[in-house]
C-alpha cells in the first residue's frame, strides 16, 4: 500500500509553487508598482536604505544594511535553483559560453567611450560625467541572475545561461575594478575619484562577499540538501526572493526618486532615462549580432543576446548606495536601465518563440 506521504509532500509543495508562478507572471506589473510605492511613500524606504543596529548584547554591535542583505538573499536563491549537473553540456559546446563572457566584458569598452563622446557635446560643466559613471557601474556588473528567468519563459539555452551567470559572477572581483579602472579617464577629475571609490570598495569586498558568496552558498546548499528535500527548500526560498527583489527595487527607487522630487531636474531625468535606452539597446544589438556571426542556433542565440544586454542593476544600485551615499542621483539611470531590460528581454524571449516551435516544457528558474 503507497504510503501518503508523497501526498503530503505535494500537498505542501504546490501552493508555494503556484503562489511563485502567479508572482512570476506578475513580476513586470510588480516591479512598476515598486517604482509607484517609492514615488508616493518614499519613507520607509529611505529608513531602510540606512544601516540599523542589530539588539545584541555583549561588547560587538553589529548593523544590518537592508540592500545588501537583501541581494543576498536574491543570489543565494539564484545558486540555489541552478541544475548543476546540466552544465556539463556546456563543455560539449562551449562557444556559446566563451562568446557571451568576453563580449559581456567588451561591451563596456566599446559602448561607454562612444557614450561618453555623445555627451560630452551636453551643456553639463563636467560633460555628462554623472550619468557615464552610473552606465559603467552598470554595465561593469556580472549577467544578471534575472535572465535565467527570461531563458526560462522561452526557448533559450538555460545551461549556456547559467554558465554565463556564473562565470561572470566568479569572475566578478577581478573584472569589476580593472573594467572601471580602464573606463576611468574618460571622466571630471571629481567623478573619476567617486568611481575608483566604487572601484575600491568592489575589489575590497563588495563583489566577493556580496555578489559571490551569496551565489556560492546557493550552488552549496543545493548539493548539500537531500533531493527529497528541495522542492520544500525552493518553495520558501524562491518566493522569499521574489519579495526580497521587490523591496531592494522599492528601497532603491526610493533614494533616487526621493532626492529627485526633492530638488527636480527635468532635464536629469530626461537625460537619465535617454542614456539608459541608448546603452541597453546598443548592448542587445552587439549580443544579437555576435550570435548571428557565430552562427548559433535560436536556443543558444537567445542566451547569448540576453547575456550581453542583461546586468545585475540591483547589484550596481547596491554598490552606488554603500559607495557613493552623497549621490543618489546616479540612482536614476540605473532604475531605468533595469525595467528597459527587462522590456528588452521580453521581446527578445517572444522572437525566439517565434522562430523555434516548442518542444518541451521550459525549466523553471527564478531569481
Amino acid at each position: 500500500m503507497p504510503t501518503p506521504f508523497p501526498y503530503r509532500r505535494a500537498a505542501v509543495v504546490r501552493p508555494a509553487a503556484r503562489a511563485t508562478g502567479w508572482l512570476r507572471r506578475r513580476l513586470g506589473r510588480a516591479v512598476v508598482l515598486s517604482y509607484a510605492a517609492a514615488l508616493l511613500l518614499p519613507g520607509p524606504g529611505l529608513w531602510l536604505r540606512r544601516s540599523h543596529g542589530l539588539p545584541m548584547g555583549g561588547a560587538l554591535h553589529p548593523s544590518l544594511h537592508t540592500a545588501p542583505a537583501l541581494l543576498s538573499l536574491v543570489l543565494f536563491s539564484a545558486g540555489l535553483q541552478v541544475p548543476v549537473t546540466a552544465l556539463g553540456r556546456l563543455l560539449r559546446r562551449p562557444s556559446a559560453l566563451v562568446a557571451g563572457l568576453v563580449l559581456h566584458l567588451a561591451i563596456p569598452l566599446l559602448v561607454i567611450p562612444c557614450l561618453a563622446a555623445v555627451l560630452q557635446q551636453a551643456p553639463d560643466a563636467d560633460g555628462g560625467s554623472g550619468l557615464v559613471t552610473a552606465m559603467m557601474l552598470i554595465v561593469a556588473m556580472p549577467v544578471a541572475a534575472g535572465a535565467t528567468v527570461w531563458t526560462g519563459k522561452g526557448t533559450g539555452d538555460q545551461p549556456t545561461m547559467v554558465g554565463l551567470v556564473l562565470a561572470s559572477t566568479l569572475s566578478s572581483p577581478l573584472t569589476i575594478p580593472l573594467t572601471l579602472q580602464l573606463l576611468a579617464p574618460l571622466l571630471s577629475l571629481r567623478y573619476a575619484h567617486s568611481l575608483a571609490a566604487a572601484g575600491h570598495a568592489a575589489g575590497s569586498g563588495f563583489a566577493l562577499v556580496g555578489v559571490v558568496l551569496p551565489c556560492a552558498a546557493g550552488l552549496v546548499c543545493r548539493l548539500a540538501v537531500p533531493a527529497s528535500w528541495l522542492p520544500r527548500v525552493l518553495g520558501v526560498v524562491v518566493p522569499a526572493a521574489l519579495l526580497g527583489s521587490l523591496v531592494l527595487t522599492y528601497v532603491n527607487a526610493s533614494g533616487a526618486l526621493g532626492s529627485f522630487f526633492a530638488r527636480p531636474r527635468p532635464l536629469l531625468f530626461c537625460a537619465a532615462l535617454g542614456v539608459a535606452v541608448l546603452v541597453c539597446l546598443s548592448s542587445f544589438v552587439l549580443g544579437r549580432v555576435a550570435a548571428r556571426c557565430l552562427r548559433l542556433d535560436a536556443p543558444a542565440a537567445s542566451s547569448l543576446t540576453l547575456a550581453c544586454g542583461m546586468s545585475n542593476s540591483s547589484a550596481s544600485a547596491v554598490l552606488i548606495s554603500t559607495a557613493l551615499p552623497d549621490k543618489p542621483h546616479l540612482l536614476l539611470p540605473v532604475l531605468a536601465y533595469g525595467l528597459l531590460q527587462k522590456t528588452a528581454a521580453s521581446r527578445v524571449v517572444r522572437s525566439a518563440r517565434r522562430r523555434t516551435p516548442r518542444t518541451a516544457p521550459a525549466p523553471v528558474c527564478t531569481s
